[in-house]
Protein backbone atom coordinates (compact mmCIF):
# COMPACT_ATOMS: atom_id res chain seq x y z
CA UNK A 1 0.00 0.00 0.00
CA UNK A 2 1.26 3.21 -0.74
CA UNK A 3 1.83 5.68 1.96
CA UNK A 4 1.34 9.40 1.71
CA UNK A 5 2.32 11.52 4.86
CA UNK A 6 1.12 14.89 5.27
CA UNK A 7 3.55 17.76 7.48
CA UNK A 8 2.01 19.66 10.07
CA UNK A 9 1.51 22.27 7.79
CA UNK A 10 -0.49 20.09 5.08
CA UNK A 11 -2.26 18.67 7.67
CA UNK A 12 -3.51 22.08 9.03
CA UNK A 13 -4.44 23.45 5.94
CA UNK A 14 -5.87 20.47 5.15
CA UNK A 15 -8.14 20.76 8.74
CA UNK A 16 -9.06 24.39 6.98
CA UNK A 17 -10.71 23.01 4.19
CA UNK A 18 -12.69 20.24 5.83
CA UNK A 19 -14.17 23.47 8.01
CA UNK A 20 -15.33 25.19 4.80
CA UNK A 21 -16.43 21.98 3.72
CA UNK A 22 -18.43 21.55 7.11
CA UNK A 23 -19.70 25.10 6.60
CA UNK A 24 -20.50 24.58 3.33
CA UNK A 25 -22.48 21.34 3.53
CA UNK A 26 -24.50 22.62 6.53
CA UNK A 27 -25.36 25.29 4.51
CA UNK A 28 -27.12 23.04 1.63
CA UNK A 29 -28.06 20.29 4.09
CA UNK A 30 -30.54 22.07 6.57
CA UNK A 31 -30.57 19.01 8.70
CA UNK A 32 -27.31 19.86 9.89
CA UNK A 33 -28.18 23.15 10.61
CA UNK A 34 -31.32 21.97 11.97
CA UNK A 35 -29.45 19.40 14.35
CA UNK A 36 -26.86 21.55 15.07
CA UNK A 37 -23.89 19.45 14.18
CA UNK A 38 -20.21 21.59 14.12
CA UNK A 39 -19.03 22.56 11.25
CA UNK A 40 -15.59 20.74 11.63
CA UNK A 41 -16.96 17.53 12.67
CA UNK A 42 -19.52 17.69 9.51
CA UNK A 43 -16.46 18.36 7.33
CA UNK A 44 -14.16 16.56 9.21
CA UNK A 45 -15.88 13.04 9.21
CA UNK A 46 -16.03 13.72 5.79
CA UNK A 47 -12.42 13.54 5.41
CA UNK A 48 -11.92 10.56 7.85
CA UNK A 49 -14.68 8.58 6.01
CA UNK A 50 -13.03 9.13 2.85
CA UNK A 51 -9.69 8.12 4.41
CA UNK A 52 -10.99 5.10 6.02
CA UNK A 53 -12.33 4.20 2.43
CA UNK A 54 -8.59 4.65 0.80
CA UNK A 55 -6.70 2.08 3.42
CA UNK A 56 -9.70 -0.17 3.75
CA UNK A 57 -9.27 -1.05 -0.53
CA UNK A 58 -5.92 -0.88 0.08
CA UNK A 59 -5.52 2.16 -2.39
CA UNK A 60 -3.48 4.50 -0.16
CA UNK A 61 -2.75 5.67 3.61
CA UNK A 62 -2.55 8.97 4.22
CA UNK A 63 -1.02 9.75 7.28
CA UNK A 64 -1.26 13.03 9.07
CA UNK A 65 1.43 14.87 11.39
CA UNK A 66 -0.92 16.17 14.36
CA UNK A 67 2.19 18.37 15.99
CA UNK A 68 -0.55 21.70 15.65
CA UNK A 69 -3.54 19.92 17.00
CA UNK A 70 -1.40 19.89 20.84
CA UNK A 71 -0.82 23.51 20.14
CA UNK A 72 -4.42 25.03 19.07
CA UNK A 73 -5.84 22.96 22.09
CA UNK A 74 -3.14 24.64 24.52
CA UNK A 75 -4.30 27.95 22.85
CA UNK A 76 -7.60 27.25 22.93
CA UNK A 77 -7.78 26.41 26.58
CA UNK A 78 -5.66 28.84 27.81
CA UNK A 79 -7.99 31.75 26.01
CA UNK A 80 -10.56 29.72 28.49
CA UNK A 81 -8.11 30.19 31.46
CA UNK A 82 -8.10 33.95 30.95
CA UNK A 83 -12.12 33.90 31.20
CA UNK A 84 -11.58 32.35 34.98
CA UNK A 85 -11.48 35.82 36.87
CA UNK A 86 -12.69 36.07 40.42
CA UNK A 87 -16.14 37.79 39.55
CA UNK A 88 -16.67 34.98 37.27
CA UNK A 89 -15.84 32.20 39.81
CA UNK A 90 -18.07 34.07 42.29
CA UNK A 91 -20.89 34.25 40.34
CA UNK A 92 -21.03 30.49 39.38
CA UNK A 93 -21.51 29.30 42.70
CA UNK A 94 -23.97 26.70 43.81
CA UNK A 95 -24.85 25.81 40.20
CA UNK A 96 -20.72 24.50 40.07
CA UNK A 97 -20.55 22.92 42.86
CA UNK A 98 -24.21 21.08 41.72
CA UNK A 99 -22.56 20.77 38.49
CA UNK A 100 -19.03 19.11 40.07
CA UNK A 101 -21.60 16.47 41.95
CA UNK A 102 -23.21 15.85 38.76
CA UNK A 103 -19.97 14.93 36.45
CA UNK A 104 -18.82 13.07 39.60
CA UNK A 105 -21.83 11.13 39.32
CA UNK A 106 -21.45 10.27 35.34
CA UNK A 107 -17.41 9.50 35.96
CA UNK A 108 -18.57 6.65 38.38
CA UNK A 109 -21.44 5.07 36.65
CA UNK A 110 -19.78 5.28 33.53
CA UNK A 111 -16.95 2.42 35.14
CA UNK A 112 -19.78 0.61 37.10
CA UNK A 113 -21.59 0.12 33.53
CA UNK A 114 -17.92 -0.95 31.67
CA UNK A 115 -17.00 -3.12 34.39
CA UNK A 116 -20.62 -4.73 34.99
CA UNK A 117 -21.43 -5.36 31.17
CA UNK A 118 -18.40 -6.74 30.77
CA UNK A 119 -18.52 -9.00 33.37
CA UNK A 120 -22.33 -9.96 31.63
CA UNK A 121 -20.31 -10.51 28.30
CA UNK A 122 -18.20 -12.86 29.68
CA UNK A 123 -15.12 -10.20 29.64
CA UNK A 124 -12.17 -8.79 31.43
CA UNK A 125 -12.99 -6.38 33.63
CA UNK A 126 -9.99 -4.35 32.45
CA UNK A 127 -11.53 -4.73 28.44
CA UNK A 128 -14.72 -2.90 30.40
CA UNK A 129 -12.40 -0.40 31.75
CA UNK A 130 -11.13 0.99 28.16
CA UNK A 131 -14.53 1.56 27.17
CA UNK A 132 -15.57 3.47 30.58
CA UNK A 133 -14.09 7.27 31.94
CA UNK A 134 -10.78 6.46 30.20
CA UNK A 135 -11.93 7.08 26.95
CA UNK A 136 -15.04 8.97 27.16
CA UNK A 137 -14.47 11.61 30.28
CA UNK A 138 -10.88 11.76 29.42
CA UNK A 139 -10.83 11.14 25.68
CA UNK A 140 -7.79 10.42 23.48
CA UNK A 141 -5.48 12.20 26.28
CA UNK A 142 -6.57 9.58 29.12
CA UNK A 143 -6.61 6.56 27.00
CA UNK A 144 -3.02 7.37 25.66
CA UNK A 145 -1.74 8.03 29.42
CA UNK A 146 -3.76 4.80 30.63
CA UNK A 147 -3.66 2.22 27.99
CA UNK A 148 -0.02 1.63 29.10
CA UNK A 149 -0.95 0.97 32.26
CA UNK A 150 -3.70 -1.51 31.49
CA UNK A 151 -1.10 -3.28 29.50
CA UNK A 152 0.75 -3.47 32.45
CA UNK A 153 -1.80 -5.62 34.11
CA UNK A 154 -1.84 -8.27 31.34
CA UNK A 155 -4.53 -6.42 28.70
CA UNK A 156 -2.61 -7.20 25.47
CA UNK A 157 -3.51 -4.06 23.21
CA UNK A 158 -5.31 -1.76 25.43
CA UNK A 159 -4.16 1.33 24.12
CA UNK A 160 -5.20 0.33 21.00
CA UNK A 161 -8.82 -0.29 22.31
CA UNK A 162 -8.82 3.01 24.60
CA UNK A 163 -7.58 4.92 21.35
CA UNK A 164 -10.47 3.21 19.34
CA UNK A 165 -13.17 3.63 21.83
CA UNK A 166 -12.30 7.72 22.16
CA UNK A 167 -12.30 8.02 18.66
CA UNK A 168 -16.01 6.36 19.11
CA UNK A 169 -16.58 8.65 22.21
CA UNK A 170 -15.32 11.63 19.86
CA UNK A 171 -17.92 11.07 17.35
CA UNK A 172 -20.84 9.95 19.46
CA UNK A 173 -20.55 12.79 21.92
CA UNK A 174 -20.49 15.41 18.83
CA UNK A 175 -23.05 13.92 17.07
CA UNK A 176 -25.63 13.53 20.08
CA UNK A 177 -25.27 17.01 21.94
CA UNK A 178 -26.50 19.21 19.57
CA UNK A 179 -29.36 17.33 18.67
CA UNK A 180 -30.55 16.97 22.22
CA UNK A 181 -30.00 20.64 23.19
CA UNK A 182 -31.73 21.59 20.19
CA UNK A 183 -34.92 19.34 20.90
CA UNK A 184 -35.60 20.23 24.22
CA UNK A 185 -35.17 24.25 23.18
CA UNK A 186 -37.58 23.47 20.19
CA UNK A 187 -40.27 21.27 22.30
CA UNK A 188 -40.44 23.15 25.83
CA UNK A 189 -39.86 26.63 23.93
CA UNK A 190 -37.09 26.80 25.99
CA UNK A 191 -36.21 30.53 24.76
CA UNK A 192 -38.85 32.26 27.18
CA UNK A 193 -36.60 31.50 29.84
CA UNK A 194 -33.47 33.45 28.25
CA UNK A 195 -33.09 36.26 30.65
CA UNK A 196 -31.22 39.03 28.64
CA UNK A 197 -30.01 40.71 32.00
CA UNK A 198 -29.19 37.17 33.46
CA UNK A 199 -25.30 37.34 35.00
CA UNK A 200 -25.18 41.15 34.43
CA UNK A 201 -21.91 41.03 35.83
CA UNK A 202 -20.46 38.79 33.46
CA UNK A 203 -22.09 40.73 30.67
CA UNK A 204 -20.73 44.09 31.93
CA UNK A 205 -17.21 42.32 32.07
CA UNK A 206 -17.65 41.33 28.14
CA UNK A 207 -19.11 44.78 27.41
CA UNK A 208 -16.45 46.27 28.60
CA UNK A 209 -14.05 44.35 26.52
CA UNK A 210 -14.51 45.72 23.15
CA UNK A 211 -12.98 44.66 20.39
CA UNK A 212 -10.23 46.75 18.42
CA UNK A 213 -8.08 45.70 15.62
CA UNK A 214 -4.48 46.99 17.14
CA UNK A 215 -5.67 45.20 20.22
CA UNK A 216 -5.09 41.63 18.10
CA UNK A 217 -1.27 41.34 18.53
CA UNK A 218 -1.32 42.51 22.36
CA UNK A 219 -4.13 39.71 22.59
CA UNK A 220 -1.98 37.45 21.34
CA UNK A 221 1.28 38.11 23.11
CA UNK A 222 -0.48 37.51 26.12
CA UNK A 223 -2.06 34.46 25.46
CA UNK A 224 2.08 33.26 24.28
CA UNK A 225 3.19 34.45 27.88
CA UNK A 226 0.36 32.44 29.33
CA UNK A 227 1.55 29.41 27.62
CA UNK A 228 4.92 29.99 28.65
CA UNK A 229 4.46 29.84 32.01
CA UNK A 230 1.67 27.41 31.42
CA UNK A 231 4.82 24.79 30.62
CA UNK A 232 6.60 25.49 34.27
CA UNK A 233 3.24 24.93 36.02
CA UNK A 234 2.30 21.53 34.03
CA UNK A 235 5.91 20.45 34.84
CA UNK A 236 5.62 21.17 38.81
CA UNK A 237 2.02 19.55 38.36
CA UNK A 238 3.41 16.28 36.90
CA UNK A 239 5.60 15.83 40.16
CA UNK A 240 2.50 15.17 42.15
CA UNK A 241 2.41 11.03 40.35
CA UNK A 242 -1.08 12.60 38.71
CA UNK A 243 -2.24 12.32 34.96
CA UNK A 244 -3.10 16.11 33.77
CA UNK A 245 -4.03 17.47 30.78
CA UNK A 246 -0.64 19.82 28.74
CA UNK A 247 -3.04 22.71 28.82
CA UNK A 248 -3.92 22.74 32.38
CA UNK A 249 -0.59 24.67 33.24
CA UNK A 250 -1.25 27.61 30.74
CA UNK A 251 -5.30 27.92 32.20
CA UNK A 252 -4.32 28.36 35.55
CA UNK A 253 -1.49 30.91 34.26
CA UNK A 254 -3.71 32.57 31.99
CA UNK A 255 -6.53 32.66 35.33
CA UNK A 256 -3.15 34.31 37.59
CA UNK A 257 -2.49 37.08 34.61
CA UNK A 258 -6.11 38.30 34.17
CA UNK A 259 -6.73 38.48 38.00
CA UNK A 260 -3.77 40.08 38.82
CA UNK A 261 -4.22 42.32 36.07
CA UNK A 262 -7.65 43.59 37.13
CA UNK A 263 -6.45 43.89 40.81
CA UNK A 264 -3.86 45.83 40.40
CA UNK A 265 -5.29 47.54 37.03
CA UNK A 266 -1.63 47.86 35.95
CA UNK A 267 -2.10 46.55 32.43
CA UNK A 268 -5.23 45.79 30.36
CA UNK A 269 -6.60 41.84 29.46
CA UNK A 270 -7.99 42.08 26.19
CA UNK A 271 -10.68 39.71 26.44
CA UNK A 272 -12.64 40.28 23.45
CA UNK A 273 -9.58 39.56 21.14
CA UNK A 274 -8.02 36.65 23.09
CA UNK A 275 -11.98 34.86 23.18
CA UNK A 276 -11.72 35.25 19.39
CA UNK A 277 -8.46 34.18 18.84
CA UNK A 278 -9.63 30.93 21.13
CA UNK A 279 -12.43 30.48 18.79
CA UNK A 280 -10.11 30.48 15.80
CA UNK A 281 -8.10 27.84 17.77
CA UNK A 282 -11.15 25.72 19.07
CA UNK A 283 -12.41 25.33 15.31
CA UNK A 284 -8.37 24.30 14.10
CA UNK A 285 -8.07 21.84 16.64
CA UNK A 286 -11.35 19.89 16.37
CA UNK A 287 -10.43 20.03 12.01
CA UNK A 288 -6.62 18.40 12.72
CA UNK A 289 -8.99 16.18 15.56
CA UNK A 290 -11.45 14.71 12.84
CA UNK A 291 -9.55 14.14 9.67
CA UNK A 292 -6.87 12.41 11.55
CA UNK A 293 -8.88 9.87 12.86
CA UNK A 294 -8.18 6.36 12.13
CA UNK A 295 -12.52 4.89 11.87
CA UNK A 296 -11.05 1.40 10.43
CA UNK A 297 -9.89 1.07 14.51
CA UNK A 298 -13.31 0.72 14.94
CA UNK A 299 -13.53 -2.13 12.71
CA UNK A 300 -11.17 -4.33 14.91
CA UNK A 301 -13.62 -4.29 18.09
CA UNK A 302 -15.16 -7.60 18.79
CA UNK A 303 -19.05 -7.54 19.51
CA UNK A 304 -18.44 -7.22 23.01
CA UNK A 305 -16.61 -3.77 22.71
CA UNK A 306 -19.24 -2.71 20.44
CA UNK A 307 -21.72 -3.37 22.50
CA UNK A 308 -20.01 -1.88 25.36
CA UNK A 309 -19.67 1.39 23.23
CA UNK A 310 -23.34 1.58 22.84
CA UNK A 311 -24.29 0.88 26.45
CA UNK A 312 -21.97 4.14 27.23
CA UNK A 313 -24.04 5.82 24.39
CA UNK A 314 -27.55 5.09 25.92
CA UNK A 315 -26.49 6.28 29.20
CA UNK A 316 -24.99 9.71 28.19
CA UNK A 317 -28.11 10.49 26.58
CA UNK A 318 -30.18 8.79 29.33
CA UNK A 319 -27.79 11.11 32.01
CA UNK A 320 -27.81 14.46 29.99
CA UNK A 321 -31.21 14.63 28.60
CA UNK A 322 -33.09 13.54 32.29
CA UNK A 323 -30.63 13.97 34.92
CA UNK A 324 -28.69 17.04 34.01
CA UNK A 325 -31.56 18.90 32.21
CA UNK A 326 -33.47 18.46 35.06
CA UNK A 327 -31.40 19.22 38.12
CA UNK A 328 -29.48 22.11 36.26
CA UNK A 329 -32.64 24.06 35.61
CA UNK A 330 -34.62 22.90 32.87
CA UNK A 331 -34.63 26.09 31.05
CA UNK A 332 -32.09 27.30 28.11
CA UNK A 333 -29.13 27.41 30.11
CA UNK A 334 -29.57 24.05 31.23
CA UNK A 335 -30.47 22.37 27.73
CA UNK A 336 -26.96 24.48 26.83
CA UNK A 337 -24.82 22.76 29.37
CA UNK A 338 -26.55 19.12 28.41
CA UNK A 339 -25.37 19.77 24.77
CA UNK A 340 -21.92 20.72 26.61
CA UNK A 341 -22.11 17.37 28.96
CA UNK A 342 -22.02 15.05 25.87
CA UNK A 343 -19.02 16.61 24.17
CA UNK A 344 -16.81 16.06 26.94
CA UNK A 345 -18.73 13.46 28.45
CA UNK A 346 -17.66 11.33 25.52
CA UNK A 347 -15.23 12.68 24.01
CA UNK A 348 -13.45 16.30 24.80
CA UNK A 349 -13.76 19.66 26.23
CA UNK A 350 -13.34 21.23 22.79
CA UNK A 351 -16.12 19.07 21.61
CA UNK A 352 -18.41 20.70 24.30
CA UNK A 353 -17.56 23.70 23.49
CA UNK A 354 -18.24 22.97 19.80
CA UNK A 355 -22.15 21.61 20.38
CA UNK A 356 -22.64 24.27 22.69
CA UNK A 357 -21.26 26.99 20.40
CA UNK A 358 -23.64 25.30 17.43
CA UNK A 359 -26.44 26.23 20.02
CA UNK A 360 -25.53 29.46 21.11
CA UNK A 361 -24.98 30.37 17.12
CA UNK A 362 -28.68 29.16 16.51
CA UNK A 363 -30.22 30.85 19.56
CA UNK A 364 -28.79 32.71 22.19
CA UNK A 365 -26.28 32.91 24.66
CA UNK A 366 -25.11 30.76 27.41
CA UNK A 367 -22.90 32.54 29.89
CA UNK A 368 -23.55 29.54 32.69
CA UNK A 369 -23.08 27.21 29.93
CA UNK A 370 -19.61 28.85 28.85
CA UNK A 371 -19.00 29.34 32.81
CA UNK A 372 -19.43 26.08 34.27
CA UNK A 373 -18.50 23.15 31.20
CA UNK A 374 -14.53 25.07 30.58
CA UNK A 375 -13.91 25.15 34.90
CA UNK A 376 -15.58 21.53 35.43
CA UNK A 377 -15.00 20.10 32.35
CA UNK A 378 -11.41 21.01 31.58
CA UNK A 379 -10.04 22.02 35.70
CA UNK A 380 -11.74 19.10 37.60
CA UNK A 381 -12.99 16.42 35.38
CA UNK A 382 -9.91 15.26 34.33
CA UNK A 383 -8.11 15.28 37.91
CA UNK A 384 -11.26 13.39 39.68
CA UNK A 385 -11.31 10.76 36.25
CA UNK A 386 -7.61 9.97 37.20
CA UNK A 387 -8.18 9.05 40.90
CA UNK A 388 -11.76 7.06 39.87
CA UNK A 389 -9.95 5.36 37.42
CA UNK A 390 -6.88 4.51 39.56
CA UNK A 391 -9.71 3.51 41.99
CA UNK A 392 -11.55 1.22 39.93
CA UNK A 393 -7.94 -0.79 38.60
CA UNK A 394 -7.16 -1.19 41.85
CA UNK A 395 -10.40 -2.23 42.76
CA UNK A 396 -10.41 -5.16 40.13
Amino acid sequence: MFTFTLDMYQTLAMAVAALFLGSFLKSRLSILERFCIPSPVVGGLVFAILNCVLYVTGLVEISFTDTLREVCMVFFFTSVGFQANLKVLKSGGKALFIFLGLVIVMIVAQNLIAVGLAAVLNQDSLVGMCTGSIPMVGGHGTAGAFGPVLEDFGLVGATTVCTAAATYGLISGSLIGGPIANHLVRKKDLMKTVVKDDDSVLVADEEAHQRAFTNYAPASFQLVIAVGIGTILSYLLSKTGMTFPIYIGAMIAAAFIRNIGEYFGQYTIHMGEINDIGGIMLSLFLGIAMITLKIWQLAELAVPLFILLIAQTVFMFVFARFVVFTIMGRDYDAAVITAGTCGFGMGATPNAMANMQAICDKYAPSIKAYLLIPIVGSLFADFINSLVITFFINMI
